[in-house]
């Protein structure tokens, strides 16, 4: 028997990752760039929640929207269910409870839109939401 065959390691569904607080990850002045070219934020574990702060300026119109995807499938997608939308008042902000280990984004308009991301992250390895079409839950149902 292996000497360490004791220690497991926590894996997706491990309520205890969950119950304490999240080891805190800034991601501060992103720009989606415009419409069509998505960037991606990666986590270095696998998130508690995430929040995501829109960065307007006086000069923003007010329906500048900021479009938010699990994969990069998910964000090109046109269909509903796929990606969603925030906006500088939106509720959808966060704190949101997600189990992620990325997130794509891109501007919904003809200009940069900035914003910050902030998360708190379990000590779950990232690998653990991955499926066979690529990390973060891609080619699952409803991220695309």
């Amino acid at each position: 028997m292996p000497a360490n065959s004791w220690k497991l390691v926590p894996g997706l569904n491990n309520v205890g990752s969950y119950q304490v607080s999240g080891k805190p990850f800034v991601s501060g002045s992103c720009v989606a760039h415009v419409s069509g070219s998505g960037i991606v934020v990666r986590f270095p574990a696998v998130t508690k929640w995430v929040q995501i702060e829109p960065r307007a300026g006086a000069q923003d119109p007010a329906g500048r929207q900021l479009r938010v995807a699990f994969s990069e499938n998910g964000l090109h997608n046109k269909g509903p269910g796929y990606n969603f939308r925030v906006h500088p008042s939106s509720s959808l902000r966060g704190p949101l409870d997600l189990k992620v280990s990325e997130l794509w984004f891109m501007s919904e308009d003809a200009t940069i839109y900035e914003f910050d991301v902030v998360a708190g992250l379990t000590g779950i390895a990232i690998g653990s939401v991955e499926t066979s079409e690529g990390p973060s839950w891609s080619g699952s149902s409803g991220v695309g």
